[in-house]
């Protein structure tokens, strides 16, 4: 099976497995889903959900958060690792927000990426989610299920991977698809544990699964 067929099969398995399957951090308003993105690096999306609802209390707009003392900040997202950097990126971004944009994220990927924090995944992600347009996030479930499956060889640099899938996903789908293998990765093709090829819905197609 080629890449691009295989890529469909995949896509349309996963959709009959995980209907629903979205972004597992929690936000209302795309600035919000900014801040969560970079608290989220090396943190799990659970965490990061109790977090924001503290530090969103504190400073309820990008305002706010633009004019908050970043040790104020960091003493809120302590909990998600990293407190120094995170704190000093969401501030600097905040701050670019509020004067260069008005209070809005730019819909525009390039001018997502010269925000601080912010790299390919991220604004993948804020393009995706928050205004509907094609997207891949390659996050670790992403490129280690790809790899798995046999959608890319051996590649685990983010952005090969990316490049890679933008060949073989229609664009429309490479959103969903990513949070797909978001759920998929946690609860089946695991990371920590051998993957339970077993229940896997992609058992007969997968790469490593026919490889004895």
């Amino acid at each position: 099976m080629r890449k691009k067929e295989l890529a469909l099969e995949v896509i349309e398995r996963l959709k009959k497995e995980y209907p629903d399957a979205g972004c597992t951090l929690d936000y209302d308003q795309a600035w919000k889903l900014l801040v969560s993105v970079r608290l989220a690096a090396q943190c799990t999306d659970a965490r990061v959900n109790v977090v924001v609802e503290k530090l969103y209390e504190k400073f309820p707009d990008v305002a706010a958060l633009a004019a908050a003392p970043v040790e104020e900040i960091e003493k809120i997202v302590r909990p998600c690792g990293l407190g120094n950097s995170k704190a000093r990126d969401i501030s600097a971004c905040m701050k670019i927000l509020q004067e260069e944009y008005g209070g809005k994220v730019p819909e525009d990927f390039d001018a997502l990426l010269k925000l601080p924090g912010v790299g390919r995944k991220s604004a993948n992600l804020i393009m995706g989610d928050v205004f509907g347009k094609p997207a891949i996030v390659t996050d670790t479930h992403c490129i280690r299920l790809c790899n798995r499956i046999g959608l890319v060889d051996g590649i685990k640099e983010p952005k090969k991977v990316e490049m890679a899938l933008w060949k073989i996903i229609p664009p429309e789908e490479g959103s969903d698809f990513c949070h797909r293998l978001v759920y998929h990765g946690r609860d089946v093709c695991t990371a920590r544990t051998h993957p339970f090829c077993d229940r896997c819905c992609l058992n007969d197609i997968c790469k490593k699964a026919g490889v004895k």
